[in-house]
Parts: structure tokens; sequence; C-alpha cells
């Protein structure tokens, strides 16, 4: 083999070489046909794909044509749950930089009203929702130990007092008349 083709000037074949030029036609066609379904280039899917042989190492001598397919459609699959999750900036316009009168006094009522829910919460849910609205974003291990509650009892919780605050908050809001319809 040429310098070129083997990246040696010995011509002595590195080990995999001859693994990587008999999956390449497959792995090309395989990855190309699943991109087109994915919106994804298809020498992503195909650098994936050589990502997960080199780090996984299929089991036996050789890797068969099965575990390249499978490995294609796996990648497929992870690169369209990334593209449905992810969404690209808009063409927005620049925000103002300074929000209006109206906008503080809505965002201080709001803020007001959500403040005196909490305080209204049952049990120790008000110190709880205190610690998790605070500007210094506690980690749930200093939230359970200003709170002196174990760290694996702080998800239900968070969950029931969160359930509690909007039934509050819900009730205060005036409910839509004609049948749910606002006119």
């Amino acid at each position: 083999m040429p310098v070129a083709e083997t990246g040696r000037r010995d011509g002595r074949v590195p080990p995999g070489m001859d693994l990587v030029t008999e999956l390449s036609p497959l792995l090309a066609a395989e990855a190309a046909a699943e991109a087109a379904g994915t919106g994804v280039d298809a020498a992503d899917l195909e650098q994936a794909v050589w990502l997960r042989l080199l780090e996984q190492r299929p089991s036996g001598a050789t890797v068969p044509a099965r575990w390249v397919r499978t490995a294609v459609r796996a990648e497929a699959r992870r690169a369209r749950r990334v593209r449905r999750r992810e969404s690209p900036y808009g063409s927005a316009p620049a925000a103002d930089p300074a929000p209006g009168p109206e906008l503080s006094a809505l965002t201080a009522e709001r803020r007001r009203t959500l403040r005196a829910a909490v305080g209204r919460t049952p049990g120790n849910c008000p110190r709880l929702l205190t610690a998790l609205l605070s500007p210094e974003d506690p980690t749930y291990r200093e939230i359970a130990g200003e709170l002196d509650i174990s760290q694996g009892s702080l998800g239900p919780m968070r969950s029931r007092c969160l359930g509690c605050l909007r039934r509050m908050l819900a009730a205060e809001v005036a409910a839509p008349e004609h049948g749910g319809k606002e006119r």
C-alpha cells in the first residue's frame, strides 16, 4: 500500500487498517441511506460510528456487517433526537435593552404574588420553595443540609410543594367565562 493509504513509510498495514478498508464502503452506504431521513450529514454519521467502534470494540475478531448497520441506525436515531431537541436561533429582533415601566410593574406583581403564595404553603414547603427560588441557585445537597432533611426526600417533597403551589396560584387566577373561551 502507498504511504497515503497506510499512513506509514515502511508500508506495513497498521492494526485495524484492513478493518477500515473492509468496512468503509458498507459504512458509507448505510450512512448515506440513513442521513437522508435524519437531516444529518452522512460524513457525521460515519464519524460517529467509527468513534463508537473505537470506544466499544464489539466482541469477536471481526466486526460483522450487522453491527455496522445497527450502529449507523442507532447514531441516526440519536441524531434525530438531538435535532428535535435543538432549535436554531431565528432572526428575532434584538431585545429592548431596558424594559418599560409596565413590564417592570407586571414582573414585580408576579413576583409578589408568587412569594405570597409560597408563604401560604403548608409544612416545610415555604422553606423548600424559598431555597429553590433563591438567586444563589443552591444544589440539592445544600438545600437538604439547610432544611436538615435527607437529599433523597427533596424530590418528592419538591413535587408535593410545587403541586400545592400550582393549585393555589390556579385558584387565584380568574377562570375564563363562557365555557372556557375568552372573549
